[in-house]
This record gives structure tokens, sequence and C-alpha cells, in this order.
């Protein structure tokens, strides 16, 4: 399993170009059997950072498990990809067979800082 917030992997995958471990964070990220990624759609995906979740979405399609998260409900996704070719790409894969869960409600967040004041 691995854990990242989007915008991180991303800035990962594209220090990965420049010192030329880029191919082989693609494979790691395509054999980990459970991703989740987290705060997708909190800042807008740049050129390179599209194409590389497309290829991170393609790797792993249809042989593994990829837990989206993120605060905006799934009819914005499509724009925060900024590319409708690339959103279609994107989110056919991330979107075919998924299995949505909405949540409602206070952020746990919020609710334990309230807690812990008490």
């Amino acid at each position: 399993m691995q854990y990242w917030r989007l915008s991180r992997l991303l800035g990962e995958l594209t220090h990965g170009r420049a010192d030329g471990s880029y191919r082989r964070q693609l494979k790691q990220l395509s054999g980990t059997q459970l991703l989740i990624l987290d705060d997708w759609g909190l800042e807008a995906l740049s050129s390179v950072h599209r194409n590389d979740l497309l290829e991170v979405m393609d790797d792993r399609y249809g042989k593994s498990a990829t837990v989206m998260i993120s605060q905006l409900p799934t009819e914005e996704w499509y724009g925060c990809v900024g590319d409708s070719t690339l959103a279609d790409a994107i989110l056919d894969r991330v979107m075919h067979n998924a299995h949505r869960l909405e949540m409602k409600g206070e952020s746990m967040r919020k609710r334990r800082s309230q807690v812990d004041i008490k």
C-alpha cells in the first residue's frame, strides 16, 4: 500500500524525470496493490502532471486498486484535469468499475480539534 497527496506524488514524478528515476517510479506505482491518492482537485494539473497521472492510471487499470479522495463531488472532477481529451482518458480509467462513497458531515479533523479543546 502507498498513500500520497496527489500534488506530492506528481512532484516526485517530476523530479524522477529530472534524475532518471521516472520509469522506476512508474513501475513501483503500478506494482503497488493499493494506491491511495488524497486531495484530488485541490490544485489545477499542469500538462506534464496530466500526462503523468494518465501513465499511472493506465498502468494500474484492471490490475490493482486505487482510492481517490477528494472534497469535490465527482461531477466536478472533469474540470480539475484541465484538458478534455486527457480528462476523458484519466477519468475513464479511474471511474470505470469504481465504487463511490460520498461522505457527508463535518471533517473528522474539525471534530477531533473540538474534542481536544474541551
